[in-house]
């Protein structure tokens, strides 16, 4: 996107990209079990801001965030363990390691052990992928912020012209800013709170 065609209605267009692009289907995870390294070089395409190393995955099962990896196969990494890893993705930009492992346990228990699992991580990760859709929608059909607000904000301040595109843009990324950070708190009073009551 070009600075000199930055509108509000391209926030639009940049949520309906995001929505199209966001989340692989779990029909089209890897149908065949993984190497270690390509689970990582796979994480590493569809997460481009995240980098994923061996190191990390294995921390990951060492404390119990995702299960173990098949016993005695090489290519020990099923489409479970991609699932908890994309999962696990869009967790962790917001949660702490202990506390995306809370929120794993209230529907899987015990996260090596499949049987006491509440629902199965195939309808964990399906029903994900459609909140996520639903909620990239509502984002486009939503007014997050008030645009005519901003203009009459940037327009009081009596700016060169070129100034006022950079502050509106400011303006726009601030307020998509303090709705993330209070999403974030919210998650994590939820999880915080959630446990106390168990």
């Amino acid at each position: 996107m070009k600075k000199d065609k930055f509108t509000i209605e391209s926030i639009d267009e940049i949520s309906k990209d995001i929505s199209e692009n966001t989340i692989v289907s779990y029909e089209d995870l890897p149908r065949y079990d993984l190497f270690l390294s390509q689970v990582i070089d796979y994480l590493n395409d569809k997460f481009l801001d995240e980098k994923y190393t061996n190191n990390i995955v294995q921390n990951y099962i060492k404390n119990e965030i995702i299960s173990k990896p098949e016993d005695g196969k090489k290519r020990g990494y099923t489409k479970l363990h991609l699932a908890q890893l994309v999962l696990l993705s869009y967790m962790r930009p917001i949660l702490t390691t202990q506390e995306i492992k809370k929120v794993f346990s209230l529907a899987f228990n015990d996260i090596n052990d499949r049987d006491d699992d509440i629902i199965s991580w195939e309808k964990a990760y399906k029903n994900f992928s459609d909140i996520q859709q639903d909620s990239f929608e509502e984002f486009i059909s939503k007014q997050h912020f008030d645009g005519d607000k901003i203009d009459k904000i940037v327009e009081d301040m009596n700016l060169k012209k070129g100034e006022q595109e950079r502050i509106k843009i400011f303006f726009i990324v601030m307020t998509l800013i303090c709705q993330a950070s209070a999403i974030k708190k919210l998650v994590q009073s939820i999880v915080d709170n959630y446990e106390d009551n168990i």
